[in-house]
């Protein structure tokens, strides 16, 4: 396992921010979800050693994040959300320099960081300020940054924050190529789904510190109920009020978006439902898959109430994914 929580807590006064966390984390590329204020900043820094934990225990690639923490720092690159570079140096001196805080010599930092800028599509602005460089390419040095140890594990925060969408599918490539070609592990932290949904073998979701499911990709999408998933052009809360009233169990997720129980003709009551509450539908579909609806449903159940007459769907939290 590459991660390893029991009971984890952490606490700012009376602010709960981890409240009892544990899972067990399988290698591979890990998506790690959650709304803001879920805990997800505050794993990631007990992981990394630059917070202390208030109780609990945690394993990073089998090592204590108490006794152990500098062997942990050799073993881990972290990738953070914001920019972290000294303005004037060159891109190749940069990356140079995270290797010598990570404990290469010299040389064999900079000889690496001309490496690992060959892998990041970097090599031929190496001697370029990074100041002048693009979005997308200063997301990519600092990746490089992260790499430039050969780390075993490496924690990635938002790293297709503002990148368009030619430059978002080229980060998500590199990082997959990571753990396909590279046998490394990933721990991706993001609020865009479709990159965990496209890239990762796992998904972790996080909600007010408590942990609200772990499972693999494919398993969650296995994990489909008898209904249908719908999305409106507007407001669906009238839709799913109209449907509860008339018998039906309905989860609303989101504005937009619900799932309805159930078997048999549900489509012919959605559509005499939609008539009648005025809502127009932009989507009717038998499936309910997509790790949007997934997640949805598990952070709706630690925020928003359940309509009158809906009854919540718990979302299990599994341990361990194998």
């Amino acid at each position: 396992m590459i991660l390893e929580l029991d009971s984890v807590r952490k606490s700012y006064g009376r602010f709960e921010a981890l409240a009892g966390l544990s899972v067990s984390v399988a290698p591979g590329a890990v998506g790690l979800l959650g709304p803001n204020g879920a805990g997800k900043s505050t794993l990631i820094k007990a992981l990394l050693g630059l917070v202390a934990l208030s109780s609990g225990s945690a394993k990073v690639l089998g090592l204590d994040v108490r006794r152990d923490a500098s062997a942990i720092r050799e073993r881990i690159g972290y990738m953070p959300e914001d920019d972290c570079n000294l303005a004037g140096l060159p891109g190749v001196q940069s990356v140079a320099m995270a290797g010598e805080l990570a404990g290469l010599p010299a040389r064999t930092a900079l000889r690496r960081a001309h490496e690992i800028l060959d892998l990041v599509w970097l090599a031929e602005e190496r001697y370029r300020p990074v100041e002048t460089y693009s979005t997308g390419m200063r997301q990519r040095i600092k990746l490089a940054q992260a790499l430039i140890h050969a780390p075993k594990l490496v924690f990635l925060d938002e790293p297709t924050d503002g990148l368009d969408p030619a430059g978002r599918v080229r980060m998500l490539r590199l990082i997959r190529s990571l753990v396909d070609k590279h046998g490394l592990s990933v721990v991706l932290s993001t609020h865009i789904l479709s990159d965990v949904e496209q890239i990762c073998d796992a998904a972790l979701i996080l909600g007010r510190g408590r942990l609200l499911m772990y499972d693999t990709i494919a398993r969650l999408q296995e994990s489909v109920e008898p209904g249908l998933s719908l999305r409106s052009a507007g407001e669906i809360r009238p839709l799913a009020e109209t449907l509860a009233a008339a018998g039906h169990r309905v989860d609303v997720l989101s504005p937009e978006s619900a799932f309805l129980h159930g078997h048999g003709d549900l489509a012919t009551a959605v559509l005499a439902a939609a008539h009648s509450s005025g809502v127009s539908l932009r989507e009717l579909a038998k499936s309910r898959n997509s790790l949007e609806d997934i997640y949805l449903e598990a952070v709706r159940a630690t925020s928003d109430p359940v309509p009158a007459g809906a009854a919540p769907h718990s979302a299990p939290a599994t341990r361990e994914a194998p």
